[in-house]
């Protein structure tokens, strides 16, 4: 059973939350980060790029401290309010191609610890602890975890009933996409949302598995200093935006390759068909429009390659990944590249447009070879869950991708 809780955020006041959203800080060109930086005073930018008010780089607990300060400056200013009413809030993003409709609530710590909120990919430890102390010293947390659920009638109900009405928010953003923002605070809105929520046996992280993680470390250290807990602490729980399933978007994330580990084209072409059936495809841009089938660029030239089942073992979930093909058959035994995070003559890309971009960098001569493949599933994502198992970094491009700065949990 799944719990879930309403919180009072803290937000941005209605005049100004166009101006305070923003895109995820790795998302900015250093151009774009320096105008917006320059240009918007209101901008959720400045709270974690603290530093641009002196002029200076900062880093580490430094960093953190001057965090925390802009962001009470922004509390101070009436930049941010916080509501009095605990809520669900209910966030819809409709793009170009696609529209995103859920709910920000507290998950729970427990159940992420118990495996109830199931994740798929693994996390980097360092990372987590940067992240946790980050969180501790900031005490709030603006980057929610996107987790999903099966579809549900019931919270559809209530979702649709609430979004009929008029929105707290309704904001377009350059990228030709609107947000709108509602609250959830009835009385029976909320329980019927927490009683459907309870029915649910398994929540998957979609997004987010570093700041889990993290936020998991947190409770604990929390927990141990509070000689006076109850459980109800909001450090119990985490920021989170749920979607149903149907809603999710998954994208396929391109390899790129910088050299064919000292073999060359023909000795590469001759170790690959050990396990694939390789047609030239010329300069037809060739999409994989099965799974354990792949696009190969190199020289010039799109390859097709059809995994030759009968030499390949299928075990469990995990080895009937492609991505997971992918690293097992090329990358690790002919290309030389077993750490996937950390090596760097591999890179990575997304998008429905990114082969084209793809082959203009292999032809710029940045890399050498690249590969493309059908995206993962939502089944196989929850199975590789459910199974315990992990992808490949880098499986996975999942949307949508949420504004930051919209909903601040406090703790």
């Amino acid at each position: 059973m799944a719990k879930i809780i309403p919180f009072k955020a803290v937000r941005p006041s209605r005049d100004k939350v166009g101006l305070v959203a923003s895109r995820s800080y790795e998302d900015y060109s250093r151009k774009e980060l320096k105008a917006q930086l320059r240009f918007n005073p209101f901008s959720f930018l400045h709270i974690i790029n603290p530093g641009y008010k002196f002029q200076h780089e900062v880093s580490g607990v430094e960093r953190f401290k001057l965090v925390r300060n802009r962001y009470l400056e922004f509390k101070e200013d009436d930049t941010f309010i916080k509501d009095e009413i605990p809520s669900f809030y209910i966030y819809q993003l409709n793009t170009r191609d696609h529209s995103f409709c859920g709910v920000f609530a507290g998950a729970s710590i427990e159940d992420y610890d118990n495996n109830i909120i199931k994740k798929h990919e693994d996390t980097i430890e360092r990372r987590e602890v940067l992240f946790k102390d980050y969180l501790k010293t900031v005490g709030f947390n603006a980057e929610p975890v996107l987790l999903t659920y099966p579809d549900n009638d019931n919270i559809a109900l209530v979702i649709k009933k609430t979004t009929s009405q008029r929105p707290e928010y309704e904001f377009a953003t350059p990228d030709k996409s609107v947000h709108r923002f509602w609250l959830i605070n009835k009385k029976d809105d909320v329980e019927t949302i927490q009683r459907e929520f309870k029915k649910i046996k398994t929540l998957y992280i979609a997004d987010g598995h570093h700041r889990s993680a993290s936020s998991s470390l947190l409770a604990k250290e929390l927990r141990s200093e509070d000689n006076n807990q109850t459980g109800n602490e909001a450090y119990n729980y985490f920021l989170s935006y749920m979607i149903p399933e149907s809603e999710l978007r998954i994208s396929d994330f391109n390899r790129m390759i910088k050299d064919l580990n000292g073999l060359t084209k023909e000795e590469f072409l001759i170790k690959l068909d050990e396990f694939y059936r390789i047609e030239n495809r010329g300069e037809e841009l060739y999409q994989p429009t099965k799974k354990h089938h792949f696009s190969m660029y190199l020289d010039d030239d799109f390859y097709s390659l059809y995994l030759r089942k009968s030499v390949y073992n299928f075990s469990d979930a995990l080895s009937t990944l492609d991505t997971q093909i992918l690293y097992k058959t090329i990358l690790e035994p002919i290309l030389g590249i077993s750490d996937l995070r950390n090596n760097k003559r591999i890179s990575y890309g997304y998008g429905n447009q990114h082969s084209l971009k793809m082959k203009d960098l292999i032809d710029k001569g940045k890399f050498k070879v690249g590969f493309s493949m059908l995206p993962v599933t939502i089944d196989e994502m929850k199975l590789i869950a459910e199974e315990g198992l992990k992808m490949p970094p880098k499986s996975t491009y999942i949307e949508p991708k949420l504004r930051s700065g919209l909903t601040i949990y406090e703790f």
